[in-house]
């Protein structure tokens, strides 16, 4: 059992605050509504979400959950030699952090208060811990709660901006009232909720393409028209049980980069016209790639670029505002796997410049 937690109070954290206007012409900091610290908007460049603590340290070396990749992901943009070339360092400077301490209504909106108030205050029993999946300590709750938070902020700078990214998220496995798969809280449920609450947006809809079906995401909103679900994943991989979607598209192991291009072109121009959100949330998990340990699918780098370019590019050419969060992948090489992750950036980067964002500005 974990040493308990400083209780938590509602709102607590970092004073919401507005930040003085650039001077500059090529950027604006963000105001009250995003909760952040620090943060700069530059019209060429797509804004980012980072926490230095969305890898949980201290963490088990041999543990199967890879816990650095965030951190190695953040250190790769940020090199001038990495993916996003001299754009990277800009932006990676300028990115937004979430709030350190997120109001509990934001969680108990999506779960049931008591599983969320056992997992902040160390309370979750043994088989609740061993459904999860991760080892139960202080830093794990700390990068929990920032991830959601995270993901909440992107979701409101997609709002403002059109497009934004979060260095973490895609907790799609995490219930209502439990955990599972290495996900405890579900940012996805959590910033849907958020941002209806705001006022900002009344219909999301969750694009998830992890190569695991997004089962807490599905039944979170079974009975809520207000957030469609897409899951875009192996029908032959985890979770066994997976509960119905509002479009499923399982697809066979081995499936490679044309099928799932194929089934992106036959479902999301559709979809968007049929039902037109508001909020599009992204899930870019890079388990689908052909060397991921836990995929069983075929999609190679290129692929992985063209799927993520393929969604946000719909998006936006739709008119429809984009979060993406980073999802799964796993690879015992941290370079190779922090590379992967960093493709839906580069595709968002890609984006924002051949859609001109930096000229509507919402």
């Amino acid at each position: 059992m974990m040493r308990l937690l400083a209780p938590l109070k509602a709102g607590s954290g970092p004073l919401l605050r507005a930040f003085s206007s650039l001077s500059a012409d090529n950027g604006t900091q963000a105001g009250t509504l995003f909760g952040s610290l620090g943060g700069i908007v530059h019209k060429d460049l797509p804004p980012l979400v980072y926490h230095e603590r969305y890898s949980a340290d201290p963490w088990p070396p041999k543990h199967s959950f890879p816990m650095s990749k965030f951190s190695d992901l953040a250190e790769l943009l940020a090199d001038t030699n990495g993916p996003l070339g001299d754009e990277g360092p800009v932006a990676m400077k300028g990115a937004f952090r979430p709030m350190d301490r997120p109001p509990h209504k934001w969680f108990e909106a999506v779960h049931d208060p008591p599983y969320y108030r056992a997992f902040v205050g160390g309370a979750l029993d043994e088989k609740a811990i061993r459904r999860i999946g991760l080892p139960y300590t202080e830093p794990l709750v700390d990068r929990t709660l920032l991830e959601v938070s995270g993901t909440v902020l992107a979701a409101r700078l997609a709002l403002k901006f059109g497009l934004a990214c979060n260095l973490a998220g895609g907790t799609h496995h995490a219930h209502k009232g439990f955990g599972s798969g290495y996900t405890i809280l579900n940012d996805l449920a959590v910033a849907s909720r958020v941002v209806q609450a705001d006022g900002t947006a009344s219909k999301v809809t969750i694009v998830d393409c992890d190569v695991h079906q997004g089962d807490g995401t599905a039944t979170i909103f079974a009975d809520d028209a207000s957030v469609r679900t897409l899951s875009f994943h192996c029908q032959d991989n985890f979770p066994a049980v997976k509960p119905a979607s509002d479009i499923d598209v399982g697809f066979p192991p081995g499936a490679g980069d044309e099928d799932l291009l194929s089934a992106l072109r036959r479902v999301l121009p559709h979809e968007f016209a049929q039902y037109p959100p508001d909020l599009v949330l992204y899930d870019a998990g890079v388990d689908m790639h052909a060397g991921d340990r836990l995929g069983k699918m075929l999609i190679s780098d290129e692929g992985l670029l063209a799927r993520d370019y393929y969604v946000i590019s719909t998006c936006l050419e739709m008119g429809l505002p984009v979060a993406c969060v980073v999802g799964g992948g796993y690879d015992s090489d941290r370079d190779v796997l922090a590379r992967r992750h960093s493709t839906v950036f580069k595709a968002a980067f890609q984006a924002w410049r051949e859609f001109d964002m930096r000229t509507n500005w919402r």
